[in-house]
């Protein structure tokens, strides 16, 4: 069997890293399970009050995750 030897602070800071990502996924699905659904009607609502979004928005900020 193969032995890999690391260095605790080196270890310590891939554990940590991987914590953050990690966290940082869950807080977005967890954010996107509770966002509120709307129905149809709601919808309908909305665009007649405040008319349909006229075209796709440029992106304002993005974030990529490594795998």
């Amino acid at each position: 069997m193969q032995q890999i030897t690391v260095d605790k602070n080196e270890l310590y800071s891939f554990i940590k890293q991987a914590v953050k990502e990690v966290l940082h996924e869950e807080k977005f699905w967890f954010w996107m399970d509770n966002l509120p659904t709307v129905s149809r009607e709601e919808m309908q609502d909305i665009e007649t009050t405040y008319g349909k979004p006229d075209s796709v928005r440029d992106i304002a900020c993005s974030d990529s995750i490594e795998a």
